[in-house]
């Protein structure tokens, strides 16, 4: 069993690592796991600076719906 660090300073990671240390990785291996998972959107910057949270999007989405369903 590990004991704790008595200063509460339990990180692990180096402040620095060499490319030889870190061979063997493949860059993107879970991407299409990732955006399987994933309901996210990016949002230009007028856009984000127009609608600024999460609550702020859904309220002008669900308003967009909302019309579009009355129209049909």
């Amino acid at each position: 069993m590990k004991k704790a660090d008595p200063t509460g300073d339990d990180d692990e990671l180096r402040p620095e690592y060499h490319r030889d240390e870190l061979e063997g990785g493949v860059r993107g291996k879970y991407l299409e796991l990732y955006r399987k998972g994933t309901n996210l959107a990016l949002l230009a910057p007028d856009v984000r600076a127009a609608f600024p949270t999460d609550e702020s999007v859904n309220k002008a989405l669900r308003s967009l719906m909302q019309d579009h369903s009355a129209s049909l």
